[in-house]
């Protein structure tokens, strides 16, 4: 069985790794717009033969579209025209606009919506990583808009490579996905902005940054063609949950000026509540 991947980055290059690790995949062909990308996954492995869109989809089973949210929709748009009976699955990390671009298209129960909750602050095919996606969630969204075949193709191929299975709306999806992921990434460019904007001496930032400020502007090294169309698509919730950040932060700032270090200590005391959830 051959899968296509096309948009060969760190999440496609290790959906490769992990599919040419099952049974099920005989051949990874890759798709990238990128011929240094096409070049390196060829190098490394990651694929066994690089072809143009056309004559990947034509000659695959399955086409996993793992490009930038923004062109996600340009290259599903391309697909539909050109499948049969193939199954199509988007890996971003914004669900509506993709969702409702196929919406009401013939081949609409062909494609599966997925997002596979995992990632690092690294980019292209040579920081992809084997074994990295097991254990992780994916969603699957608008699940009875895909035809059934398709549906369980796409839980197979999750359950081969390891990944927990979770359902839901792509509405839901979308807010839950601003308040929980994208405004981490908000926080974290606004916070390397602000260290960068004050502290003019590169050399004491690394000398006196500890294991707490790396980890909070790690994200900070994301790639920004991925986030800024994740941030143009789902504008709206993460305006709702930046300005509940900015409200918490203007209380702190009070809270400060006015030297009521008893309330921050309350606040700090609340905030601590969110390790009953990750230490479930």
């Amino acid at each position: 069985m051959t899968a296509a991947i096309v948009g060969l980055g760190l999440i496609g290059g290790s959906f490769a790794l992990d599919l040419k690790a099952t049974s099920f995949y005989s051949k990874i062909t890759g798709v990238d717009i990128n011929h240094e990308n096409i070049d390196v996954a060829l190098r490394l492995g990651l694929i066994d033969k690089a072809q143009d869109l056309g004559s990947a989809v034509m000659n695959s089973q399955l086409i996993i579209i793992a490009t930038p949210v923004d062109a996600a929709l340009n290259v599903l748009s391309q697909i539909m025209t050109m499948v049969s009976d193939q199954i199509i699955l988007d890996v971003g990390s914004t669900k509506v606009p993709i969702v409702n671009a196929v919406s009401g298209n013939p081949k609409r129960g062909r494609f599966v919506a997925t997002h596979p909750i995992w990632g690092t602050e690294y980019k292209g095919p040579a920081a992809a990583l084997q074994g990295k996606l097991r254990n992780h969630v994916t969603v699957i969204c608008n699940s009875e808009e895909s035809d059934p075949d398709a549906l369980a193709f796409a839980e197979q191929m999750y359950d081969s490579i390891g990944m927990k299975r979770i359902y839901m709306g792509a509405v839901e999806h979308d807010l839950h996905a601003a308040y929980v992921s994208h405004i981490s990434h908000v926080t974290s460019f606004a916070l390397a902005l602000s260290v960068l904007e004050k502290e003019k001496e590169t050399n004491t930032i690394f000398q006196l940054a500890g294991a707490g400020f790396e980890s909070t502007v790690r994200l900070a090294k994301s790639n920004p063609d991925m986030w800024t169309p994740i941030l143009q698509q789902n504008r709206t919730n993460i305006l709702d949950v930046l300005n509940e950040q900015i409200n918490q932060l203007k209380i702190f700032k009070k809270l400060l000026e006015s030297e009521e270090f008893g309330k921050i200590y309350i606040l700090i005391q609340k905030a601590n509540e969110i390790k009953k959830i990750f230490d479930k």
